[in-house]
């Protein structure tokens, strides 16, 4: 398929130098899109477009402000025509290859800032899916999956490794040496695993949408 990823779309602007000093990465901008698209309750531009914004000292006039607006809105709708496709439009070059810093292996830094990036905004918006979990317990829709896995797992599950994958040489200090070391040995296959959790992340979040009163069809069960 010659559908654009949500990245291809956005890096044009991102990149050019009036945002550069304004903007995080590019890849950290696609992951906080991916996240913002995979809320259950997908906050409003004026709330979730200023996240993106890191440095205050820094002025942008009311044309770049349109075109960045314009820019970030068309990332989101590409995110959002993925993962109403059931697909996860996590850019190839993050997962391809690991590399190595002495003994250890890690993840690109294009996959930690992509990472990072989905971690932030999922901090931001918190609050948003414990009242879409509220809202399906109601329903009784918060029940076990047909695997039988409560999706409070299933979510745990994804989290950590983001985080893991976000932050390895954290994840290495918190652990002995010797697990520090099956992770580094494991992390190839743990990168292989990380499209299928994304894929798991957004349909729970399309679950628990689903609970929500007044919810436009942002995401279609895959089959």
């Amino acid at each position: 398929m010659n559908e654009p990823l949500p990245i291809e779309i956005i890096k044009p602007v991102i990149e050019q130098d009036s945002f550069c000093s304004v903007l995080p990465c590019v890849e950290k901008v696609d992951g906080m899109i991916f996240a913002v698209a995979a809320c259950p309750e997908i906050p409003m531009p004026e709330q979730w477009m200023p996240w993106l914004i890191q440095s205050g000292s820094s002025r942008l006039v009311d044309s770049d402000v349109d075109i960045l607006a314009d820019t970030l809105m068309n990332g989101l709708r590409s995110h959002l025509d993925y993962m109403r496709q059931g697909r996860i439009a996590l850019p190839p070059y993050c997962v391809d290859g690991v590399e190595s810093e002495g003994d250890t292996k890690k993840p690109s830094y294009a996959l930690s800032q992509w990472l990072t990036g989905l971690l932030f905004v999922h901090k931001n918006v918190e609050s948003v899916w414990q009242n879409a979990w509220q809202q399906a317990e109601k329903k009784e829709s918060n029940a076990e999956t047909a695997s039988g896995e409560p999706p409070e797992a299933r979510l745990t599950r994804c989290l950590k490794m983001f985080s893991t994958l976000a932050n390895i040489e954290l994840a290495y200090q918190q652990r002995r040496a010797e697990q520090a070391a099956q992770l580094s040995e494991n992390l190839p296959l743990l990168m292989q695993q990380l499209p299928a959790l994304l894929k798991d992340y957004t349909n729970l979040a399309g679950d628990l949408a689903c609970a929500l009163p007044n919810q436009f069809e942002t995401f279609s069960k895959s089959t």
